[in-house]
């Protein structure tokens, strides 16, 4: 049976609330797209959240380590700053200062390195809590809690509409911002906020399950067998015929030696009430193998209980099994499950 609904999530528009709740709890939803996205998503940056609603969780798991993050301060670093001045400090930009000024001495064109709370990481976060705080269903004390935040990212330049999301790099000296950070940057990709021509809001925090188990999965495997022999490549690109007029892209390859070794295809499906999963899947990984020339390949799907099963192919080498994820487990043992297949599948 494949699950029906693919796509998860809340919108509000105009005064109503349209939910649509994920099989799997609302944290470790959180888990898997914040894993997705940057593996140093750790279980502890969504865990201990209480809220059972879909924006109250979200606020609050902002909030929590937004609050984490600044309990010693507002994080100070050194920005580039280009500017026309009187007084010299910094570098003289002489190419600039000759193409704007031939022959002047003053202003001069200057670049200097200002330690300021104007950095990356700031800026990140002021984006996502304002964005927070625009959403109706909030709960007050949440919001309240976000507005003091604000307050205290109050000398942080705004980001201007439409702009991208300020990059930032994990360092020692940014460490403790890091949950919150990947949080903010959750929130910033995933949650949208807009006023229509007619003053009401709309909002919408919605995601396509499908894309976040495939996700997820994959960068699971990809950091399970980070480091070892060869290199994993996903959407990997494969013609099924000798005219390569048939195309096809495979979730995951792992290749050693630029060899393909492993196929592994990730389906948010589940079993039927039988126990069996759809024979296209098995066909569609079939042509995979037969076009990588590889012997074995897994069909990852989303389960409430793990469970492996075998299959071998009637007149070939090629053996095909599929591995169901329990995603009633915790993040831990979620990842672990992973780590357990790439193990697997390399010996």
């Amino acid at each position: 049976m494949v699950p029906k609904v693919k796509r998860v999530g809340a919108v509000h528009a105009h005064g109503l609330d349209v939910v649509v709740t994920p099989k799997v709890t609302i944290s470790r939803l959180l888990f898997m797209l914040g894993y997705a996205m940057n593996p140093g998503f750790l279980p502890e940056n969504v865990e201990g959240v209480t809220a059972a609603d879909l924006w109250a969780a979200v606020a609050e798991t902002l909030c929590r380590n937004v609050e984490r993050a600044l309990v010693r301060g507002v994080l100070l670093g050194y920005t580039t700053e280009h500017a026309t001045s009187t007084v010299i400090r910094g570098r003289i930009r002489v190419g600039d200062q000759i193409t704007s000024r031939p022959g002047r001495l003053m202003p001069v064109e200057i670049t200097h390195d200002e330690f300021t709370v104007d950095i990356p990481e700031n800026r990140l976060l002021r984006a996502a809590v304002s964005r927070m705080i625009s959403v109706p269903r909030v709960d007050p004390m949440i919001r309240t809690r976000l507005r003091h935040l604000l307050n205290r990212l109050a000398d942080v330049s705004p980001l201007t509409h439409g702009a991208p999301s300020p990059h930032w790099r994990a360092t020692r000296l940014n460490a403790r911002y890091h949950p919150a950070l990947r949080i903010a940057q959750l929130v910033l990709d995933t949650l949208s906020f807009e006023v229509g021509e007619d003053g009401l809001s709309i909002a919408s925090f919605v995601v396509n399950m499908e894309k976040v188990f495939e996700d997820f999965v994959t960068t699971a495997l990809t950091e399970a067998w980070n480091g070892g022999r060869g290199r994993t490549e996903r959407q990997y690109p494969a013609k099924l015929d000798t005219d390569k007029a048939i195309s096809m892209t495979v979730d995951v390859v792992h290749l050693v030696d630029e060899v393909p070794q492993v196929i592994v295809d990730a389906k948010y499906k589940l079993e039927t009430a039988s126990g069996r999963y759809p024979n296209s899947d098995i066909y569609q990984v079939l042509a995979y193998c037969t076009a990588l020339q590889v012997n074995h390949a897994w069909l990852v799907y989303a389960g409430d209980s793990a469970k492996i099963t075998s299959h071998c192919i009637l007149n070939s080498s090629i053996t095909i099994t599929t591995w169901a994820l329990d995603l009633q487990a915790s993040p831990q043992d979620l990842v672990a499950q992973v780590e357990r297949l790439a193990q697997i599948a390399l010996t």
